[in-house]
Parts: structure tokens; C-alpha cells; sequence
């Protein structure tokens, strides 16, 4: 499992750390295998956080910092100690997950860090429907407007099986039109019963890959590794 990455070849230039966090307060996407890697020992998760937090530089002056959940589910030495290296080391911006429930919270990070935060919650997609009967992420919302007002960034899935060439670019529409960040994922098969849907994922990098990739503001993970962390 590899924590730290210096995100060469991305946007918006950053270093991103995979931390351990406690069970995310929702854990039940069809799709996530994710959580396997959250702890309920928080003396565990500052440990194996605290050395992979020592490797960050600084050079860019940001930092994205990825759990199986979200900021919320990070210990408070964990916290203090991310903290303490955007001291250190100059840092302006940080970048969060976030899941939507947490929404009316987001100002008790930023107020903690005191610097430039962006929040990116997974909507996966807008279309309800799939979005929480086949995908399970228990998020309603009563328009895009309405995410927008707490997250300048979201995560869109790409290429499931019983997805639609209109769903998704339906997705892509308002992405590009309501949000200031964006990142956008390319499904990858794991255990769970989800799966990969290949032709529509080879219809999708043919008719978006060269304009996402174009973008300064979107990120385009066409390999869930893409960003340099996790299992490579």
C-alpha cells in the first residue's frame, strides 16, 4: 500500500496522503471496498499517519489528504498533526473528502486549520435513482445547486454497469457547469458485486478523455491508482 504520492502529472499540483481513519460514518456503497482500510484504533491510525505525514514536502504549498471516509473520521492527533506539517511546511491549501452528511460541519475544519480548504464529496452521479439503489450512497439532495452551495468539488463514477450514455453525460453537464473542481472516476472492478461496464467505459475516454484531460480544474482518474496511492 503505498500513502504518499508527490502527484506529479496532475492538476492543480499537490502531494496527497492515504491516512488511516476510524469506520466511515456511512460504509455501505455497493460499490467500496474502500473501508477495509479504515481502523478502529486510533493509536493505529496516528501511528501509520504520523510516518506517512513526515514524508510531505511542501513543494507545491498543498496538500490532499484521502481516508476510507472522511476528514471527520480522522483522529484529533491525526488532525493535529496534518496541522502541524501545513506549518512547517508553508502549506495554503488543503483538499478533504467529505461525506455529504458532514455538510452543515465543514466550517469546524476550516476554522481548525485556519488556511484555503476544499471539500470533495463523492456524488458519484446525479441520477438518484442509481445513485442510491444500485450504488447505496444514501445521499439526497434536491438539486446540484444544492451540493454546490457546500462543495466546490465532487467525484463522479464513470462506466458501472446499468449506467447510460445520457446519465453519464448528463453528469458531465452539470459538473462542468455548477462546480469550481471536480474529479471523475473511471470505475475499476474489486470484490464487491459491482461491476465494470468495458464498452461503456471505452464510449466515455473516447467522447471525454481529451477534454477532461484538457482541464485544469477536472480531475480524470481513467486507474483508481492514478493519483499515485493505494494498492499499485
Amino acid at each position: 500500500m503505498n500513502r504518499y504520492s508527490s502527484s506529479v502529472g496532475t492538476k492543480n499540483k499537490r502531494e496527497i496522503v492515504l491516512l488511516k481513519g476510524r469506520p466511515c460514518i456511512w460504509g455501505r456503497c455497493a460499490f467500496c471496498d474502500y473501508i477495509q482500510d479504515n481502523c478502529k484504533s486510533e493509536e493505529e491510525c496516528f501511528c501509520v499517519n504520523s510516518e506517512v505525514l513526515d514524508k510531505v514536502t511542501g513543494k507545491y504549498s498543498a496538500l490532499e489528504v484521502i481516508n476510507s471516509g472522511s476528514v471527520f473520521e480522522l483522529d484529533s492527533k491525526t488532525l493535529n498533526k496534518i496541522k502541524q506539517v501545513c506549518t512547517q511546511k508553508n502549506i495554503k491549501r488543503l483538499y478533504f473528502e467529505c461525506y455529504y452528511s458532514y455538510k452543515d460541519r465543514l466550517d469546524e475544519i476550516r476554522e481548525f486549520f485556519g488556511i484555503d480548504i476544499i471539500f470533495k464529496c463523492g456524488i458519484e452521479t446525479f441520477d438518484e435513482h442509481f445513485r442510491n439503489k444500485v450504488l447505496k450512497k444514501g445521499i439526497v439532495f434536491d438539486s446540484p445547486q444544492q451540493v454546490a452551495k457546500y462543495f466546490d468539488s465532487i467525484c463522479l463514477m464513470v462506466g458501472i454497469c446499468g449506467q447510460t450514455k445520457e446519465s453519464i453525460s448528463k453528469d458531465i453537464d452539470i459538473l462542468l457547469k455548477h462546480f469550481k473542481y471536480g474529479c471523475v472516476n473511471v470505475y475499476c472492478n474489486n470484490n464487491t458485486p459491482i461491476k465494470a461496464d468495458e464498452e461503456l467505459i471505452k464510449w466515455f475516454d473516447r467522447k471525454y478523455g481529451d477534454m477532461l484531460r484538457s482541464l485544469d480544474n477536472i480531475d480524470y482518474l481513467y486507474n483508481n491508482t492514478d493519483f499515485g496511492v493505494g494498492s499499485l
